[in-house]
């Protein structure tokens, strides 16, 4: 599988001091009685701040359950570390959509086999004809000849919890 060993891989982000500032100002402002910590509501309002949008109920919970036990809510650490790990996921997926736009010269919303060929000659103008066509076939998951974002997005992502 050509994109499961060539593929995409995120890299590892770290913040800017003014970015992990401002983070820590959203902790606190969301922290309303200075507790030390955030509530599940709080958390909510942070990601709001931070991301624009509400996490979803399955979402929360996966944070809530992902933190210390002992503790009654996400201390500053905890927040850091997972608002850093969003932003991480944020920058992949827009480097991902960046790289089909590239693609994507015709701005049509898909790829064809030809869109994919002139790709690949820019990047790997040696790579033969008959690899390219293989990709193209593992990367169109419903086999219509084109490549949706959403199919792109699968494969640049396929395997990346194998490594």
């Amino acid at each position: 599988m050509f994109f499961s060993q060539a593929g995409a891989r995120p890299r590892t982000w770290e913040p800017t001091p003014s970015e992990r500032k401002k983070w820590v100002e959203v902790f606190k402002a969301c922290d309303e009685d200075n507790k030390g910590y955030l509530s599940r509501e709080d958390f909510k309002v942070a990601v709001v701040t931070l991301f624009g949008y509400k996490p979803s109920k399955i979402e929360a919970n996966s944070v809530m359950s992902s933190i210390n036990p002992n503790t009654s809510g996400i201390l500053l650490g905890e927040f850091l570390n997972i608002v850093r790990k969003k932003k991480e996921a944020q920058l992949y997926r827009n480097e991902i959509r960046h790289i089909f736009t590239a693609f994507d010269r015709h701005y049509r919303g898909y790829l064809t086999l030809e869109d994919f060929q002139k790709a690949f000659k820019q990047v790997a103008p040696k790579l033969p004809e008959r690899i390219i066509l293989e990709v193209f076939r593992e990367v169109d998951q419903d086999s219509d000849d084109l490549v949706s974002y959403k199919d792109f997005e699968y494969a640049m992502n396929y395997g990346q919890n194998e490594a």
